[in-house]
């Protein structure tokens, strides 16, 4: 299905404050479109008021809490009224929600020193209100099997505080961890979704009735992935000149590697979606490999990891979650729009061009990969925002219930 059948459905910008998902994916569609271009292009790599705060660390804090942060608000926000069976966030909640993230993202933007109080207050109270539309529906309902999420955003909200806090004290080393840190809860997060929202995508893609469901996960390999990012995570905080960080890192690469098991269905995996979520976990995995390898002494530049970290995983799994719960959420059978394939192939193709001259392959691109990696991404967002924005303006269709996860698996009472 495509755009241009919704043509004859009326639509109205105020269905984007239906659904929490209706609202944040284009506005984290469009912040990580523009942003990069920004950085890149516009300001080549120096922004209008920078400070002593390096302008990488601005540029790394405003895709994991300004487009990364988003993406997760539209998604959590939809995901648990799901969970919970609880009344979903909408009108002037979703639009205090969007209305606390908004000042982070201009600040970033003038990278202005004097201006992160301000830029702190207002991301650490998105982060606590979102964590309150999490945390206080399963609290009602005594639903925990999702607890994990709730956890999770209390990292982030105290991750946020002390970057912004170490920024201000010039502790900008301290600063960089934690933002390494931050990158990785995104990563664990995306771990933990995956479990959740792969049994659907899996099921559907071998059963697209949805009467029968023949993928099962095992157990073993649910957590195991997110379990060693969070132990490695902790570990390159506290111990920056340790090697056991290197150690964990690539146990953690090899679980997501592992984890590759769960796509052996058959033709199934060449639906795009299924092959993005797939490639998501293979480029989590690749990417803590080549920081745990480039930590041991091996010719490969750290920071490659965490770009294929960034972009990679999370730039694929983001769109592969606003494409499979755009469709589900208002109404539509899992048949991907072109332009959402053509946005998985941009993103790989902008993870693999802005890392491959840091692991000494494709070195002919030094210099201006920067840049060619910056519109291959924007245009990928860009693409899927044309394709769906339709879709978020149009009343839901009544065909397709949405859903975020295997709800077979919850106990009725949520136990």
């Amino acid at each position: 299905m495509s755009a241009s059948s919704d043509r004859s459905v009326r639509h109205s910008p105020q269905l984007l404050l239906d659904e929490g998902l209706r609202l944040f994916f284009p506005v984290a569609a469009s912040h990580g479109a523009l942003w990069p271009l920004l950085w890149t292009l516009a300001f080549s790599f120096d922004l209008p008021f920078s400070g002593a705060v390096p302008q990488g660390q601005w540029h790394a804090h405003e895709m994991v809490f300004g487009t990364y942060g988003a993406a997760l608000a539209g998604f959590l926000t939809s995901a648990v009224p799901e969970w919970t069976d609880t009344d979903r966030a909408r009108g002037r909640a979703l639009l205090l929600l969007v209305g606390l993230w908004l000042p982070g993202r201009i600040v970033g933007l003038l990278a202005a020193d004097w201006l992160v109080p301000l830029a702190l207050a207002g991301d650490a109270a998105f982060l606590s209100l979102l964590l309150a539309h999490v945390a206080v529906p399963m609290a009602r309902r005594r639903l925990w099997r999702h607890w994990s999420f709730a956890a999770w955003l209390v990292v982030l909200v105290a991750a946020e505080m002390a970057i912004r806090l170490a920024w201000m004290a010039g502790e900008f080393a301290l600063a960089q961890r934690l933002l390494a840190a931050s990158l990785l809860v995104f990563v664990i997060l995306f771990a933990l979704s995956l479990s959740r929202i792969n049994v659907v995508v899996l099921n559907l893609a071998l059963d697209p009735s949805g009467e029968t469901t023949p993928y099962r996960p095992h157990p073993g390999r649910q957590n195991l992935a997110a379990g060693l990012a969070a132990l490695y995570a902790a570990a390159q905080l506290a111990f920056p000149q340790s090697a056991a960080p290197a150690f964990l890192a690539l146990a953690a690469g090899a679980a997501f590697m592992d984890r590759l098991a769960e796509w052996f269905v058959g033709r199934s995996v060449l639906a795009s979606h299924v092959l993005a979520l797939a490639g998501a976990n293979a480029a989590a995995g690749i990417g803590l490999l080549f920081i745990g390898a480039g930590q041991l002494g091996a010719p490969v530049s750290p920071a490659a990891g965490l770009h294929m970290l960034a972009m990679g995983c999370l730039g694929i799994a983001v769109l592969a979650v606003f494409t499979v719960a755009g469709l589900r959420h208002t109404g539509r059978p899992l048949a991907i729009p072109w332009q959402a394939r053509a946005a998985f192939l941009l993103v790989a193709m902008a993870a693999l061009v802005r890392t491959a001259p840091e692991t000494g392959l494709a070195s002919v691109l030094h210099g201006m990969h920067y840049g060619l990696a910056a519109v291959l991404w924007a245009t990928a967002f860009g693409l899927w925002l044309q394709g769906f924005l339709p879709f978020m303006l149009a009343p839901a269709l009544p065909e397709v219930t949405g859903h975020c996860e295997d709800r077979s698996a919850v106990p009725a009472g949520g136990g």
